[in-house]
């Protein structure tokens, strides 16, 4: 993980955030003691298709159907 200083990461703030956004952190430091921290935000897991398409194929046969749950005023 690389380190920078105060001082640098202030002047240098976009390319750190560059080095950040390739997946690397960076430790800021102020005096030679670890500060802060700058890591990569967690990448969004994303929708995943297939199990929609797992679902509408063979539906739960648990629970209550939608149709049911309008009858019963669930919905």
């Amino acid at each position: 993980m690389k380190t920078a200083t105060v001082a640098d990461a202030k002047s240098h703030l976009s390319a750190l955030l560059a080095e950040v956004e390739t997946g690397q952190g960076v430790v800021i430091t102020r005096r030679g003691k670890p500060v802060a921290r700058l890591v990569p935000e967690p990448r969004p897991g994303g929708f995943d298709w297939s199990d929609l398409r797992n679902w509408v194929s063979a539906p739960p046969t648990s629970g209550l159907t939608v149709v049911e749950m309008r009858e019963q005023d669930l919905l």
